[in-house]
């Protein structure tokens, strides 16, 4: 057991586990009770009084949120095609910013690693995504998020490779040689290990209001439509469950 500024440092990985299956049989709060929607206004009213166009407001916009309306794409013009590829690529990004990461910071940290995490991810979600306002104000938030982030995302593709494991070369091929040209590095992974799971092909043109954004090619299958919808949310599914089962295990583990 690892010892922290004279305290034993304790992973929690089977509350991690109960987190993941209480969320699985509860389901989230309503959004007027939800934690995550207060703490999006408290920052919104953080930006409006101090937002500057520089790295440093932005830096201490971040610190002010790490410390204790998510932007999508423009659906105006979108065909059934370009609908559905846009649903499975939020579905794969989702397992690590929703189930994967906050369950393996939650395992690391509790309930504060759980939060934390959270409050980072909403952070970039507000003003991490590239715009003449958010570039440099949002740079800090951008890649703060990026870094909680990193591990997770790598976890999730083996969890998808271990769900699938019949796809689990050409999961790797996808993570090791496409997932780099993406320009999220934890987003890119997710959706290659997913592109190549489902036998499809992610990326392409995406408008984000006046932005126009042509992201590379994932997976070397066919694009996406409707009935690829429900198997992605299933994929998500079971990745989740792999991980439950694995912070079980290792809370088990631990204990012994």
């Amino acid at each position: 057991m690892a010892v922290v500024s004279g305290r034993a440092f304790r992973p929690h990985p089977a509350q991690a586990a109960l987190g993941l299956l209480a969320d699985r049989l509860v389901g989230e709060p309503p959004e007027w009770l939800h934690p995550v929607s207060w703490f999006g206004r408290l920052m919104a009213l953080a930006e409006r009084a101090g937002y500057r166009d520089s790295r440093l407001a932005g830096a201490a916009y971040a610190a002010a949120g790490a410390l204790p309306a998510l932007v999508g794409r423009d659906p105006v013009g979108l065909g059934a095609e370009e609908i559905a590829r846009a649903v499975v690529e939020s579905v794969a990004e989702n397992a690590v910013d929703a189930v994967v990461a906050p369950a393996f910071w939650a395992a690391l940290c509790g309930a504060p690693g759980a939060l934390g995490y959270r409050a980072v991810n909403t952070l970039d979600s507000m003003v991490g995504h590239r715009s003449a306002r958010y570039r440099r104000f949002g740079w800090a938030s951008a890649r703060l998020d990026d870094a909680v982030g990193w591990v997770p995302a790598r976890l999730t593709a083996l969890l998808v490779a271990a769900a699938r494991p019949e796809r689990a070369a050409a999961i790797w091929q996808a993570v090791r040689c496409q997932a780099p040209a993406h320009p999220s590095p934890n987003a890119g992974v997710a959706e290659a290990a997913f592109a190549a799971a489902l036998g499809l092909r992610l990326g392409g043109r995406n408008r984000y209001g006046g932005r126009v954004e042509n992201r590379p090619s994932l997976g070397h299958g066919r694009p996406p439509a409707c009935a690829d919808i429900e198997p992605a949310v299933r994929l998500l599914e079971e990745v989740t469950w792999l991980l439950t089962a694995l912070l079980a295990g290792t809370g088990l583990a631990v204990r012994r």
